[in-house]
């Protein structure tokens, strides 16, 4: 119960500054008339004591109120809320004296000097009140690292309040501004990246908080420029909201990878999807999962999520709370009871994210990767089409340009299928693009387990290269391209400069701390390529956005595809049928 009683809570400050602020006024007025009568006050001017009281008061708690002084944290009282204080009595002070000079014979008589006197001790007392909390919280804080900020705007000057409360435990011995060198920033001395060294050297300061807004590019080279140094940790500064304590996030490599598209569409694609019936296939995956997300946020009427797998499927609907969704345990293999599925739900757009997608296993299960891929993908395409569907997308990969491994020539299949088949009303639409980071089974997943482990971290070949692109912007991609697509395209995200994985590697050991880990090389995995590509040639038609352009139309007969996928799914030697349908699959069966 007293646990219950001492929680703070914002009413209890609020009602224990307006307590404190009333007893504090009662006691500098007081003091005012006793300085001003040599502490003898008149028996006559006791009558001025109790009206100044009953008028200064009030006019100084609505005046707090009016500069929200109730509603500040007590610990982060600073300068800025001095300033706030000082404002609240003028204006309380100010209006005493009109109010005084309108009521002259009410007051009278009344010692002008009072209200001149109680002013400055009010500002002392109550600023010393309210400063009070971080005075013995700055007095007690156990520093436990030394720190530089990098980079001087507010957020600077809310970081050296937490260090000095003691809500972020780092000692902060420099601030880095090259704009500001020389200066100080609330007794800290400013620096430039030059005399940065001296200062790491000095101090052994192993931490840099970065409070700067910085490019992904400027991110990159200062990290790199920070670590040459000597620095340990690089920490971003995040604020979830004006109140609250500042989180300090670790670096991660998908910040240093994240492509951040300039030109993403919001409007377009909410009005893409908003109180649409969207079908999703492969709902529980690394981007089906995501689409569904999206989905939400962009107020579909309806979601569908369809899944082979169980746990998949349960994680996502549990995450999926506020449109309406239904969890349909179905695999895309199976075309009678998808088409059941299509009849009952009417989806107005199906987004195709369910397929086989780790390249080596697909090499030692090439019939179920072709079942999954190749089948499932045709089998979703002719329900669409059946049930009048008025957009279809298939999420397509850049291992399907030039294929080297049976996953990207069943994807490339899908493609073919996707542009080629006549969809009557339906709007075909497929969108290709690279590695999303993070997804399940990805490079980097895996290197952060290795790491934590204490490495080796494994590279299969020192010059392999992939593109990156972060879910969520790939997925909004995705969808922004199907908003446009008008049907028979394959659109093609922009997804930047290639990265060496052994530099990814490389970079997620510093990130981690732990620079002495071994990077072991492989060699490659059968049907894995030195570098991925996006294009099969270089024709492609540029949209009204930057981050997405249309690769050149390839046309096969839909009915010779047909039964070239027939023929697929039943012959023996697949990987010969796999050329013939796909010329340009070039299968490396890399051995180790």
């Amino acid at each position: 119960m007293l646990k219950k009683i001492l929680k703070p809570t914002n009413t209890k400050r609020v009602l224990f500054f307006l307590l404190g602020d009333i007893g504090i006024s009662i006691f500098t007025i007081y003091i005012s008339f006793l300085l001003r009568f040599n502490f003898h006050i008149p028996e006559i001017y006791y009558y001025s004591l109790y009206k100044t009281v009953s008028i200064v008061i009030p006019l100084k708690i609505i005046a707090f109120y009016y500069y929200h002084l109730y509603q500040m944290v007590w610990r982060y009282f600073g300068f800025t809320e001095y300033k706030k204080l000082i404002y609240a009595h003028i204006v309380t002070y100010g209006s005493f004296i009109i109010i005084f000079i309108l009521l002259y014979r009410y007051f009278s008589p009344f010692p002008r000097s009072v209200i001149v006197i109680d002013m400055f001790l009010s500002l002392v007392f109550i600023g010393f009140f309210r400063a009070l909390k971080r005075f013995l919280l700055e007095k007690h804080t156990k520093h436990i690292d030394k720190a530089a900020i990098f980079g001087t705007n507010d957020n600077t000057s809310t970081i050296i309040k937490s260090t000095l409360d003691g809500s972020i435990e780092y000692d902060i011995k420099v601030i880095m501004d090259d704009h500001y060198a020389g200066n100080y920033f609330s007794d800290i001395p400013v620096c430039s990246y030059k005399q940065l060294k001296d200062f790491i050297q000095r101090y052994h300061i192993q931490t840099i908080l970065i409070t700067k807004e910085l490019s992904q590019k400027e991110l990159n080279e200062y990290i790199d420029k920070f670590y040459k140094l000597g620095i340990k940790k690089i920490k971003q500064v995040k604020f979830f909201s004006e109140d609250a304590t500042p989180s300090l996030k670790d670096i991660s490599i998908e910040d240093l990878l994240a492509r951040h598209p300039k030109d993403l569409d919001k409007e377009k694609i909410s009005s893409f999807l908003k109180n649409k019936t969207v079908l999703v296939t492969g709902a529980g995956g690394s981007i089906g999962s995501e689409i569904c997300r999206q989905c939400e946020k962009y107020g579909v009427k309806e979601l569908i999520m369809l899944d082979h797998s169980e746990y998949n499927l349960y994680m996502i609907e549990q995450e999926i709370k506020n449109i309406t969704t239904k969890a349909v345990m179905q695999s895309v293999t199976n075309k009678e009871y998808l088409d059941k599925t299509f009849q009952k739900y009417k989806p107005d757009i199906v987004i195709h994210a369910a397929a086989y997608k780790h390249v080596p296993l697909v090499e030692e299960n090439i019939q179920e990767g072709i079942l999954n891929n190749v089948l499932g993908t045709k089998n979703v395409i002719d329900t669409s089409i059946k049930n009048g569907v008025k957009k279809f997308v298939l999420i397509s990969t850049d291992k399907a340009v030039r294929p080297t491994n049976v996953m990207g020539a069943t994807k490339r299949i899908c493609e073919l299928y996707a542009q080629n088949v006549i969809s009557n009303s339906t709007e075909i639409v497929a969108v290709r693009f690279g590695n999303v980071l993070g997804s399940s089974g990805s490079v980097i997943p895996k290197f952060k387990a290795q790491i934590e482990k204490g490495g080796p971290v494994t590279v299969t070949h020192p010059d392999i290269t992939r593109y990156f692109m972060l879910i969520s912007e790939a997925c909004k991609l995705v969808l922004q391209a199907a908003a446009i697509g008008k049907g028979g395209e394959i659109f093609i995200l922009d997804m930047g400069e290639p990265v060496k994985i052994v530099d990814l590697a490389k970079k997620m050991c510093e990130l981690s701390g732990k620079n002495n880990i071994e990077i072991k090389f492989t060699g490659l995995r059968p049907g894995e390529k030195l570098y991925e590509e996006l294009l099969i040639d270089d024709t492609n038609c540029n949209t009204e956005y930057d981050s997405i352009t249309i690769a050149k139309s390839t046309n096969y007969n839909i009915d010779t595809l047909k039964n070239d996928i027939e023929e697929l799914l039943s012959c023996k030697d697949k990987l010969s049928k796999l050329k013939q349908i796909v010329p340009e699959f070039n299968h490396q069966n890399n051995t180790k």
